[in-house]
Protein backbone atom coordinates (compact mmCIF):
# COMPACT_ATOMS: atom_id res chain seq x y z
CA UNK A 1 0.00 0.00 0.00
CA UNK A 2 0.92 3.46 -0.94
CA UNK A 3 -0.65 5.91 1.01
CA UNK A 4 -0.95 9.88 0.43
CA UNK A 5 -2.76 11.49 3.35
CA UNK A 6 -4.86 14.31 4.46
CA UNK A 7 -3.34 16.44 6.84
CA UNK A 8 -7.34 16.10 8.43
CA UNK A 9 -8.31 12.98 7.41
CA UNK A 10 -12.13 12.07 7.79
CA UNK A 11 -12.34 9.44 5.39
CA UNK A 12 -9.98 6.56 3.61
CA UNK A 13 -10.10 5.85 -0.21
CA UNK A 14 -8.59 2.62 -0.92
CA UNK A 15 -8.20 1.73 -4.71
CA UNK A 16 -7.13 -0.84 -6.32
CA UNK A 17 -5.58 -1.11 -9.68
CA UNK A 18 -7.42 -3.51 -12.65
CA UNK A 19 -5.83 -6.89 -14.35
CA UNK A 20 -3.73 -5.16 -16.89
CA UNK A 21 -2.20 -2.36 -15.05
CA UNK A 22 -0.77 -1.06 -11.61
CA UNK A 23 -1.28 1.69 -9.10
CA UNK A 24 0.50 3.65 -11.81
CA UNK A 25 -2.62 3.77 -13.74
CA UNK A 26 -3.25 7.71 -14.59
CA UNK A 27 -6.66 7.95 -12.73
CA UNK A 28 -5.20 6.60 -9.43
CA UNK A 29 -2.36 8.65 -9.63
CA UNK A 30 -4.63 11.67 -9.85
CA UNK A 31 -7.19 10.92 -7.17
CA UNK A 32 -4.24 10.14 -4.75
CA UNK A 33 -2.59 14.04 -5.57
CA UNK A 34 -6.16 16.14 -5.48
CA UNK A 35 -8.08 14.01 -2.68
CA UNK A 36 -5.73 14.83 0.71
CA UNK A 37 -6.66 18.00 -0.38
CA UNK A 38 -10.42 17.16 0.08
CA UNK A 39 -9.96 15.86 3.80
CA UNK A 40 -9.56 11.99 2.24
CA UNK A 41 -6.59 10.12 3.02
CA UNK A 42 -5.59 7.81 -0.77
CA UNK A 43 -4.21 4.39 -0.21
CA UNK A 44 -2.89 3.19 -3.60
CA UNK A 45 -3.23 -0.93 -2.95
CA UNK A 46 -0.96 -2.86 -5.37
CA UNK A 47 -3.22 -6.43 -5.77
CA UNK A 48 -0.44 -9.64 -4.02
CA UNK A 49 -0.16 -11.04 -7.67
CA UNK A 50 1.59 -7.93 -9.01
CA UNK A 51 3.88 -7.43 -5.67
CA UNK A 52 4.60 -11.10 -6.35
CA UNK A 53 5.92 -10.41 -9.90
CA UNK A 54 3.30 -12.14 -11.50
CA UNK A 55 2.06 -11.00 -15.01
CA UNK A 56 -1.92 -12.13 -15.02
CA UNK A 57 -4.22 -11.58 -12.04
CA UNK A 58 -5.44 -14.98 -10.37
CA UNK A 59 -9.39 -15.77 -10.12
CA UNK A 60 -11.65 -13.56 -8.76
CA UNK A 61 -12.31 -15.32 -5.79
CA UNK A 62 -8.64 -14.90 -4.61
CA UNK A 63 -9.05 -11.52 -5.42
CA UNK A 64 -11.57 -11.15 -3.09
CA UNK A 65 -9.55 -13.06 -0.42
CA UNK A 66 -6.44 -10.60 -0.94
CA UNK A 67 -8.83 -7.64 -0.90
CA UNK A 68 -10.22 -8.78 2.67
CA UNK A 69 -6.84 -9.68 3.82
CA UNK A 70 -6.12 -6.68 3.48
CA UNK A 71 -8.97 -4.60 5.15
CA UNK A 72 -6.99 -4.33 8.77
CA UNK A 73 -4.30 -1.96 7.62
CA UNK A 74 -6.80 0.39 5.96
CA UNK A 75 -9.46 0.46 9.29
CA UNK A 76 -6.75 0.86 11.50
CA UNK A 77 -6.87 4.96 11.49
CA UNK A 78 -10.22 4.85 12.76
CA UNK A 79 -12.45 6.66 9.91
CA UNK A 80 -15.04 4.65 7.15
CA UNK A 81 -13.23 3.54 4.38
CA UNK A 82 -14.62 3.82 0.64
CA UNK A 83 -13.71 0.66 -1.15
CA UNK A 84 -12.47 1.31 -4.35
CA UNK A 85 -10.85 0.05 -8.05
CA UNK A 86 -10.18 0.51 -11.41
CA UNK A 87 -11.67 -2.19 -13.90
CA UNK A 88 -10.95 -5.93 -11.87
CA UNK A 89 -10.17 -4.06 -8.66
CA UNK A 90 -14.06 -2.10 -9.00
CA UNK A 91 -15.63 -5.58 -9.57
CA UNK A 92 -13.83 -6.98 -6.07
CA UNK A 93 -14.86 -3.44 -4.48
CA UNK A 94 -18.04 -4.14 -5.34
CA UNK A 95 -18.39 -7.81 -4.80
CA UNK A 96 -16.84 -7.50 -0.97
CA UNK A 97 -18.66 -4.15 -0.03
CA UNK A 98 -21.10 -5.76 2.16
CA UNK A 99 -18.99 -8.45 3.98
CA UNK A 100 -16.58 -6.01 4.66
CA UNK A 101 -18.70 -2.85 6.01
CA UNK A 102 -17.43 -0.31 3.75
CA UNK A 103 -18.77 3.22 3.48
CA UNK A 104 -19.20 3.37 0.26
CA UNK A 105 -17.50 1.87 -3.45
CA UNK A 106 -16.04 3.64 -5.93
CA UNK A 107 -15.82 1.72 -9.30
CA UNK A 108 -13.85 3.19 -11.98
CA UNK A 109 -13.76 1.61 -15.52
CA UNK A 110 -16.22 -0.81 -14.32
CA UNK A 111 -16.28 -3.69 -16.64
CA UNK A 112 -20.00 -4.38 -16.94
CA UNK A 113 -18.92 -6.62 -20.22
CA UNK A 114 -16.25 -8.41 -21.74
CA UNK A 115 -15.70 -6.43 -25.08
CA UNK A 116 -18.10 -7.14 -27.89
CA UNK A 117 -20.15 -10.00 -25.57
CA UNK A 118 -23.09 -6.86 -23.38
CA UNK A 119 -24.89 -10.27 -22.92
CA UNK A 120 -21.99 -11.39 -20.13
CA UNK A 121 -23.14 -8.39 -18.04
CA UNK A 122 -21.79 -8.18 -14.62
CA UNK A 123 -24.08 -5.68 -13.53
CA UNK A 124 -25.23 -7.44 -10.27
CA UNK A 125 -21.63 -7.23 -9.31
CA UNK A 126 -22.29 -3.55 -8.91
CA UNK A 127 -25.98 -3.27 -7.79
CA UNK A 128 -24.97 -6.03 -5.34
CA UNK A 129 -22.84 -3.69 -3.16
CA UNK A 130 -25.30 -2.44 -0.72
CA UNK A 131 -23.22 0.99 0.08
CA UNK A 132 -23.55 4.25 -1.84
CA UNK A 133 -21.40 3.66 -5.21
CA UNK A 134 -19.77 6.12 -7.63
CA UNK A 135 -19.14 4.83 -11.40
CA UNK A 136 -16.56 6.52 -13.54
CA UNK A 137 -16.94 5.73 -17.02
CA UNK A 138 -15.19 6.52 -20.27
CA UNK A 139 -17.75 7.35 -23.30
CA UNK A 140 -15.70 5.03 -25.49
CA UNK A 141 -15.23 2.21 -23.25
CA UNK A 142 -15.62 -1.04 -25.09
CA UNK A 143 -16.44 -2.52 -21.62
CA UNK A 144 -19.63 -1.03 -21.39
CA UNK A 145 -20.22 2.55 -22.16
CA UNK A 146 -22.58 4.87 -19.77
CA UNK A 147 -25.70 4.38 -21.63
CA UNK A 148 -25.26 0.78 -21.27
CA UNK A 149 -25.64 0.57 -17.61
CA UNK A 150 -28.38 -0.27 -16.09
CA UNK A 151 -30.73 1.74 -13.59
CA UNK A 152 -29.67 1.19 -9.76
CA UNK A 153 -29.01 2.97 -6.88
CA UNK A 154 -25.60 4.72 -7.92
CA UNK A 155 -24.47 7.33 -9.70
CA UNK A 156 -22.48 7.89 -13.24
CA UNK A 157 -20.01 9.95 -13.95
CA UNK A 158 -18.85 10.27 -17.49
CA UNK A 159 -15.86 10.46 -19.27
CA UNK A 160 -16.13 12.28 -22.38
CA UNK A 161 -14.80 9.93 -25.81
CA UNK A 162 -12.24 8.02 -22.96
CA UNK A 163 -11.79 4.67 -23.21
CA UNK A 164 -10.96 1.97 -20.40
CA UNK A 165 -7.99 3.69 -19.20
CA UNK A 166 -9.14 6.99 -19.20
CA UNK A 167 -7.22 7.79 -23.03
CA UNK A 168 -8.97 10.64 -24.74
CA UNK A 169 -7.94 10.36 -28.57
CA UNK A 170 -6.07 13.73 -29.27
CA UNK A 171 -9.08 14.79 -31.79
CA UNK A 172 -11.46 14.46 -28.73
CA UNK A 173 -13.37 17.54 -27.38
CA UNK A 174 -11.54 17.41 -24.27
CA UNK A 175 -7.86 17.10 -23.47
CA UNK A 176 -6.33 14.27 -21.38
CA UNK A 177 -5.91 16.82 -18.61
CA UNK A 178 -9.80 18.02 -18.43
CA UNK A 179 -10.53 14.46 -18.00
CA UNK A 180 -8.46 13.67 -15.27
CA UNK A 181 -10.16 16.89 -13.67
CA UNK A 182 -13.46 15.49 -14.35
CA UNK A 183 -12.76 12.36 -12.97
CA UNK A 184 -11.08 14.00 -9.63
CA UNK A 185 -13.66 16.77 -9.96
CA UNK A 186 -16.26 14.50 -9.82
CA UNK A 187 -14.88 12.02 -7.09
CA UNK A 188 -13.69 14.93 -5.26
CA UNK A 189 -17.93 16.16 -5.49
CA UNK A 190 -19.01 12.68 -4.37
CA UNK A 191 -17.04 12.15 -1.68
CA UNK A 192 -18.37 15.75 0.00
CA UNK A 193 -21.51 14.17 -0.20
CA UNK A 194 -21.04 11.06 2.19
CA UNK A 195 -21.02 13.39 5.12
Amino acid sequence: MTWHRADDARLVLAVSHGAGGGIEARDLQALARTLPGHGVTVALVEQPWRVAGKKVAPAPKTLDTGWRGLWPALTAPGLPVISGGRSAGARVACRTAAGLGVHAVLALSFPLHPPGRPEKSRAEELLASGVPALVVQGGNDPFGRPEEFPQGAYELIEVPCADHGFAVPKRADITQEQALEIITGGVARWVASLG
